[in-house]
């Protein structure tokens, strides 16, 4: 069984990360969507809430499940024989940093390889933090999410206009 693990911080979800999620579902017979925790932003959501929303947003996949560690990814991947790194790219900027994350992951577990699948180019502007800005405004984000999760985003930006003032 070939197994791919997704990893990301997930905050929100986007329809661009969906599409990865997607594509890497028809070419592995399984794929971890991995929650990770980026020490380096502040989420919106929290782990449980992420998670919610990544195994909402992927119940149609019947081969994707949804799962968290606390522990470095190459170390987590090691669990799954044969795992594969699956990393969506929009841009060059991300083949620079991918690719450094990608040698460090290959030096901590030397059987771990990353494969990149080009982001749609429909997806290619698209992130979490846009996500977050469009929703600050009170945007349609309709074609930014999935739709099982634009109620949680506009909830928790309404709770945090109301902290903030």
């Amino acid at each position: 069984m070939t197994t791919a693990i997704i990893p990301g911080s997930f905050d929100p979800i986007t329809l661009g990360h969906l599409n990865i999620v997607r594509r890497a579902a028809k070419i592995f017979d399984r794929v971890i969507v991995c929650v990770m925790k980026n020490r380096a932003k502040t989420p919106m959501f929290t782990i449980e809430e992420r998670m919610d929303m990544v195994r909402r947003s992927t119940k149609r996949f019947g081969n994707v499940e949804v799962s968290t560690t606390d522990v470095l990814l190459a170390e987590y991947a090691k669990q799954f024989e044969g795992a594969v790194i699956v990393k969506g790219l929009r841009a060059v900027s991300d083949f620079d940093y991918e690719f450094q994350i990608a040698l460090v992951n290959k030096k901590m577990n030397p059987s771990l390889d990353t494969l990149f699948l080009t982001s749609s180019e429909k997806y290619t502007f698209l992130s979490s933090t846009v996500v977050k800005e469009m929703a600050a405004y009170g945007a349609d984000l309709s074609e930014l999410v999935p739709k099982e999760i634009i109620a949680d985003i506009v909830e928790k930006t309404k709770i945090r206009r109301q902290t903030e003032k």
